[in-house]
């Protein structure tokens, strides 16, 4: 892998102001996945592919990821970024509207990871937990979202985002099935796994 590549495009990221993964929430998504070891990861929010690109690091050997995005642009860019990052091989993108793409996969993950739209987190919860490996771990970024979900905020604009990712967090915390913790890294990370 190209280090010297990816940090030119996560420079490029910051100066244009792209949402990517923020440097410490990438650190304990980091340790998390040097424990399990994926085979398969699924993103869902591509961007310009900086976390994937991260991510593939902690791949099996042959293991792959899965990644969406909808934005044509973004989905451009990220090809061109992984191709200089020498990662191709890895990283998969579906292009289109996770809503639409999620229901058609049928494969089994190790990690998967929701940095999308916010107001969806709930749904995207419902598919990633029918695509869990037994021992997988689901990671949700920015599910504190600013402070907001915490707060009684209730601005009508980031209403549905906030109302949403809070009803994220009560399944994550009041499913038997899984273990959660809620981190305050970056702008927040829901870690989800499975119990034995």
């Amino acid at each position: 892998m190209n280090k010297e590549e990816l940090n030119k495009i996560k420079q490029k990221a910051l100066e244009e102001h792209i949402p990517i993964i923020m440097d410490d929430t990438l650190e304990v998504v980091d340790k998390i996945l040097k424990e399990i070891k994926p085979q398969k990861i699924l993103e869902i929010g591509t961007a310009v592919g900086y976390s994937a690109m991260c991510f593939s690091e902690y791949l099996q050997e042959n293991g792959t990821i899965d990644t969406i995005e909808r934005d044509k642009q973004r989905v451009e860019e990220a090809k061109t970024n992984i191709e200089k990052v020498g990662v191709s091989n890895k990283i998969n993108i579906y292009e289109g509207d996770a809503v639409e793409i999620l229901p058609t996969l049928n494969e089994k993950y190790d990690a998967i990871f929701i940095d999308a739209a916010k107001g969806k987190y709930p749904f995207f919860l419902k598919e990633a937990l029918r695509m869990l490996k037994p021992n997988g771990v689901i990671l949700a970024d920015n599910i504190l979202y600013k402070g907001y979900v915490m707060s009684d905020y209730n601005k009508h604009k980031q209403r549905t985002a906030v109302r949403n990712l809070r009803e994220y967090i009560k399944e994550v915390t009041e499913d038997p099935n899984l273990e959660t913790e809620i981190l305050e890294v970056g702008d927040g990370l829901a870690i989800s796994k499975l119990k034995k």
